[in-house]
């Protein structure tokens, strides 16, 4: 604080005063200042101390706090419930205290980050994820694993995953720390730069942060948007005006007086002129703007489900039409009325096979689910259970447009984890896999189907679907094409046209006993030879995707759709539960009309009976006459047996060229032994190494060598254990990384049986070898068949037994040397 009064006075003894003895001009006084003013005068004490601890810093809090309220409020719409209110809340809390207590103590930048990144991981637990905490509040492992996976990837796992959010625990990290974030920022910005308007950058960040990350449907977007204008601006105006008044280091009573009623005159006047201006703002904004959609990350990010690593269901179409033609699939609770069965909608076809895309546009995309799903979808609420009997498979049989998914059973938590849903193509798919003895209940939405008469005078829109390469494509298609719909234009009449031909000249087999030859696929080269035949022979598979490409050849949008519905054999009851048989498989396809959406439409021939072979005549034929054949003329005896036949037989052996043949043997053989060797080496290595282990001299070391395996084999998908680790803490972070927790009992049972007194039987040994290969067969399912090669062929186990990562020549040698014993 300055030596200086209100009026530029100078304190006794100052230069020219005289030191220790009181100036002429200010004889006679009683206090050591010259003032002017006499009584009343006051130092001011606030400048002396930090902003935070004064009580103007009560003003910039409720400022704040006014603010993060309408920016966490755009949490609402993405979360479907009030569940976003404690993390959010308690982020902003959070990093509120964190800035305080560093504008109070004067920390430097580096030891506020540190404090917040311990409030973090200590409140982190209570405020965003209690179900992972000891009674809701005191952080686990598991806790802080979560919280530091959930600052990384969370983000992108809160645009990928479809709303409601309620129905993810685990993303409640995302609005706790965006909201710290803001708070932290915020909040020591106001406490302790000059300029405090510039805590408002944060909230404003924050505000099109939780846009971002929202959804389509707004909150409140001009109350929301209001409230931090308004607040921000009141707020501004009051600290520009206590700089002002700050800068003198004494005031009195009337010119504090006086400046307290100037800061409320400004206040109200301020106040009331936002508010009207933000009333009129509120009526004109919706206006004079257009009416544009927002714009959000979860509709234009890509999620990172890889779709195209699943086979398409179609594949299969003959193996449930004839292998599994009566075995019971799965069982569903009550069918809508001309319901159908969804078991995946496919919309790409590169000539092999029909897959489905998720690229975006009319094809969607396939992101995150849980029990909830939001959709913008109308039709009837239906509540469809399924029982799975005897189907298999990533994807999931479905009804409608889910709004719904909720799984029962000892896998369920997977199976949700797992799940994926495409609200444009109506398809679901979890990577946990559907297995016999899974049940789950889906929420739907049906709408009738519009009869044939409506469609043929329907409009049909066009499709953003994957183009398909002209030469993936059958070659007699497009002539086929042309040859059924004639000098037709209209699209409805040319598909239906195309329908009719295919009915009309098609005949329907699969290739069951009774029925006319039927081939499986639909490749093109099937697709090909299935049209160029005066009778079409073929079932729902290959008469979909023929329908579906000669629409496509004339201009028309379509997608095939595989999936299962009663047909005229079937003996299913409407109102009653359906045991989906095998048999129930059908294909059809489905195009997009103006008036109702994307709507199925069958082509489907008759089924006709094999044509049999005429009967043979009952005249029994007579037996021709043979003449006598005449004696062949004897060979000359000057050629037989001549030097000149051994000549050319030679010749004819010369012209087989051996040397060619070795040629092209080494040829191909270097190459393949190049890249076979090393593939057929470390698998022998392995194998060998497991056998030694197995059969080593001491049961003991069986025993140790049957652990060494597991973590061998753990340590080849990719989970690192610590070396120098025992067995019990290797066990943990097994069971961690790949939830099995079998693995710790198998830790315990070989320290007990390596440590403990005498040795085990070889009854024993072989027990634990038996769990040993059960638990490596359950780790190695638990990984796609991609990651079960590259652990096959990986040395991270070799690297991690001789030692870090040595020279090349060194491993080499190190994996040469035989070792007699196991270490225990």
């Amino acid at each position: 604080m300055s030596d200086e009064n209100t009026r530029g006075n100078v304190p006794l003894g100052a230069a020219g005063s005289g030191a220790g003895r009181p100036s002429s001009r200010t004889r006679g006084t009683r206090t050591g200042w010259r003032t002017g003013t006499g009584r009343g005068t006051t130092r001011r004490r606030e400048a002396e101390q930090p902003r935070a601890l004064t009580r103007l810093a009560l003003i910039d809090v409720a400022a704040l706090v006014l603010m993060f309220a309408a920016v966490a409020v755009g949490f609402g719409p993405v979360w479907g419930s009030y569940g976003w209110v404690l993390p959010a809340a308690g982020g902003a809390v959070v990093g509120l205290a964190v800035a305080w207590v560093g504008a109070w103590r004067r920390f430097p930048a580096v030891t506020v980050t540190a404090l917040a990144v311990v409030a973090y991981l200590l409140f982190g637990g209570a405020l965003a994820l209690p179900h992972t905490s000891i009674a809701g509040v005191v952080p686990t492992l598991d806790t802080l694993r979560e919280l530091l996976l959930g600052a990384v990837e969370g983000w992108k796992r809160f645009v990928t995953t479809v709303p409601p959010m309620r129905s993810f625990p685990d993303l409640s990290v995302v609005p706790f720390l965006l909201m710290l974030l803001v708070a932290l920022l915020s909040g020591t910005i106001a406490w302790r730069v000059r300029h405090a308007v510039w805590a408002v950058v944060p909230v404003v960040a924050g505000f099109v942060g939780v846009i971002l990350l929202g959804t389509v449907d707004a909150a409140m977007p001009v109350v929301q948007g209001l409230v931090i204008a308004i607040v921000a601006l009141l707020w501004g105006a009051v600290r520009v005006m206590e700089a002002r008044v700050g800068t003198h280091s004494i005031s009195t009573e009337s010119s504090r007086e006086a400046t307290r009623r100037l800061r409320w005159y400004r206040v109200r006047t301020g106040a009331t002129i936002l508010t009207v201006a933000a009333v009129a703002a509120g009526f004109t904004a919706p206006l004079l703007m257009s009416d544009q959609p927002r714009t959000v990350l979860r509709e234009t990010i890509v999620p990172p489900l890889d779709i195209h690593q699943y086979t398409s269901p179609l594949v299969a179409f003959r193996h449930y039409a004839k292998d599994v033609r009566e075995e019971e699939l799965f069982t569903v609770s009550e069918l809508p009325e001309n319901g159908r069965i969804r078991l995946a909608t496919l919309d790409r076809y590169d000539g092999v096979v029909y897959d489905a895309s998720g690229d975006g546009g009319d094809t969607g995309f396939y992101t995150r689910v849980g029990e909830e799903i939001a959709t913008a979808q109308e039709g009837t609420p239906v509540p469809v259970q399924v029982t799975v009997t005897g189907y298999s498979g990533v994807w999931v049989p479905e009804v409608g447009s889910l709004t719904g998914l909720r799984w029962q059973g000892p896998t369920a938590e997977a199976q949700t984890d797992g799940a994926y849903y495409n609200s444009t193509t109506h398809t679901a798919i979890t990577t946990a896999g559907v297995r016999p003895g899974d049940t789950y209940t889906m929420q739907a939405l049906v709408t009738p189907e519009p009869d044939e008469d409506a469609l043929r005078k329907g409009t049909i829109l066009d499709a953003d679907l994957p183009e398909t390469d002209p030469s993936a494509m059958p070659p007699g298609l497009a002539a086929k094409t042309a040859q059924f719909t004639g000098e037709e234009t209209d699209p409805a009449t040319k598909l239906f046209l195309i329908r009719d031909a295919l009915q009309d000249f098609g005949v329907l087999s699969s290739g069951l006993d009774g029925q006319t030859p039927s081939r499986p696929g639909h490749s093109a080269e099937r697709i090909d030879t299935l049209v160029e035949e005066e009778k079409m022979v073929g079932d729902d598979e290959q008469f979909a995707v023929a329908f579906a490409l000669m629409a496509r050849q004339a201009g028309i949008p379509a997608r095939v759709v595989m999936g299962f519905y009663p047909g005229e054999k079937s003996e299913y009851t409407e109102g009653e539960p359906w045991t989906v048989l095998g048999s129930d498989v059908h294909a059809w396809i489905e195009v997009p009309y103006k008036e109702y959406g994307w709507v199925p439409i069958d082509a489907v021939p008759d089924e006709k009976p094999q044509i049999q072979p005429e009967p043979k005549s009952q005249t029994v034929p007579k037996p021709p006459v043979l003449q006598d054949p005449e004696p062949p003329e004897e060979p000359d005896k000057a050629k037989a047996g001549s030097v000149e036949d051994d000549e050319k037989d030679e010749a004819d052996n010369d012209l087989f060229d051996w040397g060619l043949i070795g040629l092209i043997l080494m040829a191909v053989g270097i190459p393949l032994l190049l890249i076979l060797g090393p593939i057929v080496a470390i698998l022998a290595y392995k194998a060998r190494r497991r056998a030694r282990r197995r059969s080593a001299e001491q049961l003991a070391d069986r025993i140790s060598g049957g652990w060494h395996e597991v973590v061998d084999v753990v340590t080849d998908l990719g989970t690192t254990v610590p070396r120098g680790a025992t067995r019990r803490e290797s066990a943990g972070v097994i069971a961690g990384a790949h939830e099995v927790p079998s693995t710790l009992t198998l830790a315990h049972r070989a320290d007990a049986t390596v440590f403990g007194q005498g040795d085990p039987t070889p009854a024993e040994v072989d027990a634990f070898w038996t769990e040993v290969d059960e638990l490596v067969g359950g780790l190695r399912s638990t990984v796609s068949t991609r990651r079960r090669v590259r652990a096959a062929l990986s040395l991270r186990s070799v690297w991690a037994r001789i030692g870090g990562r040595p020279g090349a020549f060194a491993a080499l040698g190190k994996l040469g040397t035989r070792r007699t014993k196991e270490s225990r």
